[in-house]
């Protein structure tokens, strides 16, 4: 089972990892320093929440586990677990139209909305995890 035990750190790759969906109760770690930005991270069972300087960055219901989070203007990456299908929502720029990979297969091209939130549905069994990338146009 992929959980990320302190809940947020980083990696030495230059990514995040957060998340533990193995949890029963809501946890959360606040004020993690990384890159310049502060982090928030709030997870359990149901949910999971990234927050970047006050910011939206990522939810998922149920909660999940991310691995090796990367964002940059044009794409975000990352592998993601979960105990059972999983749902997560990004925010991104509003408007713009994107490619969504999963596990390296196209799942196709999805646009954002005014407010630049993209809801994409992952496939999982427990123990099973998927790599993420999501493109812009």
């Amino acid at each position: 089972m992929a959980t990320v035990k302190e809940l947020l750190r980083a990696e030495n790759d230059g990514t995040l990892s957060f998340g533990d969906y193995t949890l029963a109760s809501k946890t959360k770690k606040d004020g993690f320093e990384f890159k310049g930005d502060l982090y928030k991270v709030k997870t359990f069972a149901e949910i999971t929440k990234l927050e970047k300087n006050g910011m939206f960055v990522y939810e998922s219901v149920p909660g999940s586990t991310v691995e090796n989070f990367k964002e940059t203007e044009t794409e975000v990456e990352f592998t993601v677990s979960a105990p059972e299908d999983v749902q997560f929502t990004l925010e991104l720029e509003p408007e713009s139209e994107y490619e969504v990979f999963i596990a390296g297969e196209s799942a196709g091209k999805m646009g954002t909305n005014l407010s630049g939130k993209l809801s994409v549905s992952v496939e999982l069994n427990a123990d099973q995890s998927a790599a993420i990338k999501v493109v812009k146009c």
